[in-house]
């Protein structure tokens, strides 16, 4: 692969923790980075916001007010990861699709291929900009815009199963499966306006536990013990 989506998990940045930053863990993800782009392979990253606010954690504020300050927990994780990066020797560049003041880029197409011409690993921060759309959905826009071959979906869990998992002792991973059948069952890789937006631009997924030993590296090289999702 020459260029793909990586979407890291809030949540698992957060460590055993389960909010704020665990710096081993962000470095080791770092580590990780750093190994794929010194192979030549072009980063675009995602970041959840769950470490600090998740989904609708307030129900009494407005639901365009609870999803901005979810955009602006992306923003604080990418700056964070982004800096991990850079103290590795990588270069980076940060884009959110609203003005951020001097913290970050405004997106553009043009820009992000400018940043992935110079090297850089390009980090999308903010979401879509639009309340009412997660980070998976913005995940697989932001695959879709730069022509990534894949999106690698590192999560808190190690892949899609047919039911919850930490509900259900009895729930089974499944190794591959079609994101048709996913859209179909409303399996919970990502939420179902990103699973079909994958579905439509024929995206695939690779779906797997960040906390595992080289868990990116493994998704690279085809290694990995996750969930392969097919188009």
């Amino acid at each position: 692969m020459k260029r793909v989506l990586l979407k890291l998990s809030g949540e698992a940045l957060a460590g055993e923790k389960k909010t704020g930053f665990d710096e081993a863990t962000v470095i080791e993800v770092a580590k990780q980075i750093k190994t794929i782009a010194e192979e030549g392979l072009e980063i675009g990253i995602v970041i959840g916001g769950g470490n600090f606010w998740r989904g609708r954690t307030s129900e009494t504020i407005d639901r365009n007010k609870a999803d901005q300050i979810g955009m602006l927990a992306t923003v604080m994780n990418c700056i964070y990861v982004s800096d991990i990066c850079r103290y590795l020797g990588l270069k980076t560049e940060i884009f959110t699709p609203f003005v951020c003041g001097a913290f970050t880029s405004l997106y553009s197409k043009d820009a992000v291929e400018a940043s992935f011409a110079q090297g850089k690993i390009v980090f999308f921060a903010g979401g879509t900009g639009h309340p009412y759309f997660s980070t998976d959905t913005a995940t697989v826009l932001r695959a879709v815009e730069i022509e990534a071959e894949a999106i690698l979906l590192a999560k808190a869990v190690d892949g899609i199963y047919d039911s919850d998992p930490k509900t259900n002792p009895n729930a089974v991973k499944y190794d591959e499966i079609s994101i048709e059948e996913v859209v179909a069952k409303k399996l919970a890789a990502m939420d179902l306006t990103a699973s079909i937006m994958c579905m439509e631009q024929k995206m695939p997924m690779l779906v797997f536990a960040l906390d595992e030993k080289d868990s990116i590296i493994n998704a690279v090289h085809g290694k990995f013990v996750g969930t392969k999702v097919t188009v």
